[in-house]
């Protein structure tokens, strides 16, 4: 008898990781299922100009900001915004993830990535999340590069809430990490959103 319970306080640390390991797969698989919409952005700065003075073309004009004059002549152009990010769960089971890994995509170049460390739980049966990303990236090259400057000027204006503006199309990628056995796996492929931002997007419509 006392060698059977000392045999099954042995494999509960084993049936314990077990049961972990299995709900977090079940949870990152109910995350793939979701639904993602880019509701709003806010706190947008291009080299230290909030974007919301970039509504026309002719404002991206160097002359007229010093900061953004110095930064395309040290090659160093910092983007910094926060998007919000709803999550919105169809499935009858929980959502969730301890990390992510992501990456933003503009005309088919990668505008940001990184990581983000933080639990995200969608309740199931329609529950939302909204979950901040904090985003930087230095925009030279997109600002510079004839492949991509034009899609960039577009999204700057675009995020500034100018008037006129066709829509701009970006692709956010979204990878979870799970802990499994004490080991970091990457969720096989990448939840890839793509998303039309348009001039509404700071006021979150």
């Amino acid at each position: 008898m006392k060698k059977s319970i000392f045999c099954l306080l042995l494999a509960l640390p084993l049936l314990f990781s077990q049961c972990s390991s299995n709900s977090q797969l079940s949870q990152a698989k109910a995350l793939g299922n979701c639904r993602y919409t880019l509701a709003s952005a806010d706190s947008i700065y291009l080299a230290g100009i909030d974007v919301r003075q970039l509504r026309k073309l002719e404002d991206l004009n160097p002359a007229r900001f010093p900061r953004l004059a110095a930064g395309l002549l040290t090659r160093n152009v910092p983007l910094d915004a926060r998007i919000n990010l709803d999550i919105t769960n169809p499935t009858n089971k929980m959502a969730g993830i301890n990390q992510l890994e992501y990456r933003v995509l503009l005309a088919g170049q990668e505008l940001f990535n990184g990581f983000l460390n933080q639990r995200i739980e969608v309740q199931p049966g329609g529950g939302k999340t909204r979950v901040p990303v904090r985003l930087n990236t230095n925009a030279y090259q997109l600002l510079t590069d004839s492949k991509t400057r034009d899609a960039f000027t577009q999204l700057v204006q675009n995020l500034s809430g100018a008037s006129g503006s066709q829509p701009s199309k970006l692709t956010i990628k979204i990878k979870p990490t799970l802990d499994l056995l004490g080991k970091q796996v990457n969720y096989p492929g990448y939840i890839t959103i793509d998303q039309d931002v348009t001039n509404k997007i700071l006021l979150g419509n």
